[in-house]
Order: C-alpha cells, then structure tokens, then sequence
C-alpha cells in the first residue's frame, strides 16, 4: 500500500453542492496497448489509494476498452470513486444516448454513472440530449451531466433551454500552452459556479521540456508536469485529470498538490505563455 499523503486532495463544488476533488484520473489512451492493461489497472487503484477518487474515462477510448479497464480498477470500491463518463455526439439521440451509457455500464461493471457528458458538440439538437439525460437521471443510471468542448455561445444556448441550468460542468483543453479559455469560457463558468475539468493539462508531455516550466521546477524541487498541473489549479473551480496509466506518474500527479507557484513563478510563465488578450476560438486536440 502507498503512504498516504499528509493532507486530502482538495475539493471543489458542483452546482448540486457535491464536492469533487480538484484532481483526478484521465484515462485518454488507456487500452489501446501503450502498456500491460494490468498496469493500467494498478495505476488507477494507486491513485485511489492517494486519494484521487474522480476517473474520467469515456466509450471513445479505445473503443470501450478503457471502461473496462476502469470497471477492472473500480471493483470493490465503487463507493470510493466519482465516476465521469462520455457519450459521443453522434450517439447522443434520446434513445442513443441511452443505448450508450447502458453500454458503457455494463463494461464499467456499475450500475451508475456520477456525471455523464456530452463528449463535444454534434448534429444532434441539445434539447434531445438533455431529455436522454433527464431520464437516465430519473432511472438513477446517471447522477449528474454535463458537457465536454463547449464554447461560450454553446454554453448559453444550452442556458437557455428547458433544464439547461443543471449543467454540472465543462470538460474542455486546457494547459499552459492553450490558454485561450482563460479570455471568456473559464470566467463565463465560474460566474455561474460550474467547475471546469482540465483534460491534457500537460499537453501529452508536449510543454515539458520548456526551459520556462524546467526553471520553474527547478527553483521549487518539482518536475515540469508539476508545474504545469499547478498552474491549471492555481484557479477556483478547476479539476485536473491527467491521464494516469503510468505509477510514477500518478504519485508525481499527486506531487503537483504541495507545489503553490508563488508570483514570480506566475510573471514568468505568462511571459512564456502568454495570456490571451482577445477571443480565441475553442481549441481541441
């Protein structure tokens, strides 16, 4: 068993009031033989063990095999794990959407699902996404939805439909390299409590060898991942969740908790990422 830290993840709230913790377990990539799938299952359960009760996984990963990686992980103590998961758009009709996460159940092996999105925008009309979604909730298959690649003026368009305020959240890019959230979306959301969710917050390893995050990381005993997932949490109402199929990963994710970039560390990544001054159109990988 790991040591367990000496302080909780921290948590933020859902609209509804739920806490959540503001770091997770991303699972984008899981599956698809990077690595033996039972050392993907034992990154998640060390995870858990530390304390980053939230896994996000959805039916696009690896075609479902990262559900069942998930459900592999979960076995025994569902109860510990805030589960997200992810309905592709072009399955997201009244029934589809409920096709898919029955689906996705029985390879999570659960019988709930605690927030249940929209992967990213499609053809399908929100409302008929949202009556998918209103009666999973009223069959208990689902806790809470919410949506993923939103922009602003989808935000308020789904605002504005019957039922549209039970948005839990927007699961959206966001690292120091893809800022362009920061102008509009993530202040749009925060005036309305929604917490977003950080998915690539260290843009699949992209931005590490950046000499600006080497620096930083340097000054404070850290690694640039550190740095990098310090820097999306550094906000209210942010949730991290790396992918998190590698162990030394998971406690080097959990590592970025005790690290707090203090203002000097702050100038010096917005000189070498700078903040948007103007709208920039949603980024997706």
């Amino acid at each position: 068993m790991p040591s367990v830290p000496a302080s909780p993840v921290p948590t933020t709230l859902l609209p509804s009031g739920e806490a959540v913790p503001v770091l997770g377990l991303g699972t984008w990539g899981m599956g698809e033989n990077l690595r033996p799938a039972d050392r993907e299952v034992a990154a998640l359960r060390l995870g858990l063990d530390l304390g980053m009760t939230l896994i996000d996984t959805a039916e696009m990963y690896a075609e479902g095999r990262a559900e069942e990686i998930v459900g592999e992980a979960i076995a025994g103590r569902r109860d510990e794990v805030f589960l997200v998961d992810k309905v592709l758009p072009d399955h997201a009709t009244r029934d589809g959407t409920i096709a898919s996460c029955e689906s996705s159940l029985v390879r999570l092996d659960t019988d709930r699902i605690d927030l249940y999105l929209l992967h990213w925008r499609g053809q399908v009309p929100l409302a008929e996404t949202l009556e998918a979604f209103e009666t999973l909730k009223a069959a208990g298959k689902i806790r809470h939805w919410g949506v993923s690649n939103f922009d602003v003026d989808d935000m308020e368009e789904l605002a504005s439909l019957a039922g549209g305020d039970a948005v839990a959240t927007n699961q959206i890019l966001y690292n120091p390299a893809r800022r362009g959230v920061e102008f509009d979306l993530v202040p749009w959301c925060a005036e309305r409590h929604i917490p977003v969710m950080a998915y690539s917050p260290i843009e699949q390893g992209r931005v590490l060898k950046h000499r600006v995050l080497a620096a930083v990381a340097h000054r404070h005993g850290a690694t640039p991942a550190q740095v990098a997932l310090a820097f999306v949490l550094r906000r209210d109402g942010v949730i991290a969740i790396p992918r998190s199929g590698n162990e030394k990963h998971v406690r080097e994710n959990r590592g970025a908790l005790d690290l707090h970039l203090d203002a000097d560390d702050l100038a010096a990544l917005d000189q070498a990422f700078p903040p948007p001054r103007r709208k920039v159109p949603l980024e997706m990988p």
